[in-house]
């Protein structure tokens, strides 16, 4: 029997790891394909064991492996009916001739990341997540952790490990207990700067530069701008949301602020952070300074 973990969803594939070692009932037997001879690898498919009836037997990243991967296929139809091999594959190579074959053979399960068009699946595992955790969480603070954390399956399942702590959880507990993401952070960090927050501005970047690279939060500001720019811009049978792939959740907040600044406003903002990129890729000044620069005079 094959089973193939694909994906980079590493909190996925580990519970579906665990998921068939719990139904096996035997003693995983654990090898790292990346170094392993080819001989080791038929011993793993083709072998036997006194001790057991049956074996199951985890390779991970035998796509490393270029020897042992390309002729993995010759061995399959010979893995015993009482063996189960698991490959776990992060990021296998789709346009190798053993990739294709397993997905013809229907044994690869995939993992992908979340993204927010994964919200509704990602929502509704938190409700079912919290609940294993003695943790009653609401549809609305499900939304408000996936506003919170981003869409990180680690992240989630550490926020509500930590929410489970409490005896009740309100609402307000989710900002006061769990670390918001970078992209929520930077969301609220353009948010303060379009209502004139000149001083909170300033000290939230100040905490920020602690921990945060310059450049990736330019990258993110820049881009929460520019998809302002398009909700502010569309006109009517326009789908920006579609376009440029914003998840209508995501597009709700950005009309509620477009709304409130005025188009005007957001084309000028929008050229304040054109001119920042360019002088960012100039070096014409200290990154947090344009960063910062950019951000009080999107303020007035």
């Amino acid at each position: 029997m094959l089973t193939v973990l694909t994906g980079e969803n590493a909190f996925a594939v580990r519970h579906a790891v665990q998921s068939l070692i719990d139904e096996a009932s035997v003693t995983a037997e654990y090898l790292q394909g990346a170094d392993m001879p080819l001989p080791t690898l038929v011993d793993s498919l083709l072998g036997t064991t006194l001790f057991a009836e049956t074996r199951l037997v985890i390779i991970h990243e035998l796509s490393e492996n270029k020897d042992a991967w390309s002729r993995f296929p010759d061995w399959i139809e010979r893995i015993p009916d009482t063996t189960h091999v698991v490959l776990v594959e992060p990021k296998p190579d789709k346009r190798t001739t053993t990739y294709k074959t397993l997905k013809t053979a229907g044994v690869i399960q995939d993992y992908p990341l979340w993204t927010d068009r994964d919200r509704p699946q990602a929502a509704a595992w938190l409700v079912d997540y919290a609940t294993e955790h003695c943790l009653r969480l609401s549809t609305k603070q499900a939304q408000l952790l996936l506003d919170r954390v981003g869409m990180d399956q680690y992240a989630l399942a550490s926020a509500i490990e930590k929410l489970s702590l409490l005896d009740t959880l309100e609402d307000a507990d989710i900002s006061l207990h769990i670390d918001a993401q970078p992209s929520e952070a930077v969301f609220g960090l353009l948010e303060d700067a379009l209502a004139g927050k000149r001083a909170l501005v300033q000290a939230t970047l100040r905490d920020i530069q602690v921990t945060q690279d310059p450049y990736r939060l330019f990258g993110l500001l820049t881009s929460q701008v520019y998809q302002l720019a398009l909700i502010a811009a569309a006109e009517k049978g326009d789908s920006p949301t579609k376009d440029a792939k914003i998840h209508p959740y995501v597009a709700g907040k950005l009309q509620r602020v477009a709304g409130k600044v005025g188009e005007a406003r957001v084309y000028r903002v929008a050229s304040v952070f054109a001119k920042a990129d360019a002088d960012m890729k100039r070096s014409k000044a200290e990154p947090w300074l344009l960063i910062e620069k950019a951000l009080l005079e999107s303020s007035v």
